[in-house]
């Protein structure tokens, strides 16, 4: 019977509150809505932005389908989400979508006695400890992949996102990538049916965070800024190449190269499971959702001058975090191609 912690939500929404973006109250402040993966970097940049123009971002971190709906329902002036949305759907709607920041997610644990990225993991096993084939840490599977650790007899709780995320539209993307078994059994979405028996709940890649900090022997996923916000333990992660990695700014990079921004609508392009030996496999970017015909059309010029300024003066915050910046390249065919359709 799958066990259930009720204590997780409160804990997660406790997360939430501590890492608030402000509100500002100037009346040219930018209202945003969505994905908690990029969440602090948009913190970073609102904050100096601020500083820089008096104009504030009010950006609620609720979750990619959480954004989706607001800005659907035309309650902010951009909505934020990792899972792209779909060219026909972006057509139906009058929006339009680009990527704003490229980033990674990490699996991340809570376990005694190792250093961080000191143990490694395949696509295959970690898969099959999210199905809930795998649960002690010291399963042989786990041993033949870390010689010489002395793996614990101690059960693995997995951790999951409880609200619909486009982080777990891209972990559960990347599992179904490199377990045919994930992906006939489970698929990939923003919210799924989490199959192992012992797991938990939380809410943003906050409430993630928070779990597998205070749940010995767990297992979850989150963006890489909140690893080092939280001083998270991690594993090293086998690529599609065969080499073992860590998650950094380097190895985001090296997965985003030569990525054909044109080659699906709206810019959605998954870069999981990307060839190279120093390729992170779950590197993702993250997305924003504006209309062609707003109702409020200062507004959206406002976060448009927002997105000019992050995208010019915005990179050295970016990598400080271990978040990769658009190139400039793909930045001008933003502001040419994109932005040009907002009137």
């Amino acid at each position: 019977m799958k066990r259930h912690f009720l204590k997780s939500i409160a804990a997660a929404a406790v997360a939430v509150t501590s890492f608030a973006l402000p509100t500002f109250a100037a009346a040219a402040d930018i209202t945003g809505a969505g994905a908690t993966f990029p969440y602090p970097m948009y913190a970073k940049w609102a904050e100096v932005y601020k500083k820089e123009t008096g104009v504030g971002l009010n950006y609620q971190s609720i979750g990619s389908s959480g954004g989706i709906k607001q800005i659907r329902a035309k309650t902010v002036t951009f909505g934020a989400t990792d899972a792209p949305v779909k060219g026909e759907e972006l057509d139906r709607d009058g929006m339009v979508q680009f990527p704003a920041i490229i980033g990674g997610t990490v699996p991340v644990i809570n376990l005694e006695g190792f250093q961080p990225g000191e143990l490694r993991v395949s696509g295959t096993v970690l898969a099959d400890m999210f199905l809930g084939k795998i649960t002690k840490w010291n399963d042989a599977k786990l041993v033949a992949l870390n010689p010489g650790k002395n793996l614990p007899d101690q059960s693995i709780t997995i951790v999951h996102r409880a609200d619909g995320s486009g982080t777990t539209f891209n972990w559960t993307d990347y599992l179904s990538a490199v377990s045919k078994e994930w992906a006939d059994k489970v698929g990939k979405g923003a919210a799924v049916k989490w199959p192992a028996d012992s797991s938990v709940g939380g809410k943003g890649n906050e409430g993630v965070a928070a779990n597998v900090n205070r749940v010995k022997g767990a297992l979850g996923y989150v963006e890489y800024a909140y690893v080092k916000k939280n001083n998270m333990n991690y594993m090293q992660l086998q690529n599609k190449d065969g080499k073992y990695v860590k998650p950094d700014d380097t190895t985001f990079s090296a997965a985003a190269a030569g990525v054909d921004w044109n080659s699906a609508p709206g810019m959605g392009v998954s870069m999981v499971d990307a060839k190279g030996a120093n390729s992170w496999p779950v590197t993702t970017a993250s997305f924003i959702l504006m209309y062609k015909s707003p109702e409020d059309k200062t507004a959206s010029q406002e976060a448009l001058k927002f997105f000019s300024w992050a995208f010019k003066n915005g990179k050295k915050l970016a990598i400080d975090l271990d978040y990769v910046p658009m190139p400039d390249a793909v930045t001008a065919q933003i502001q040419s191609k994109v932005w040009s359709q907002i009137k």
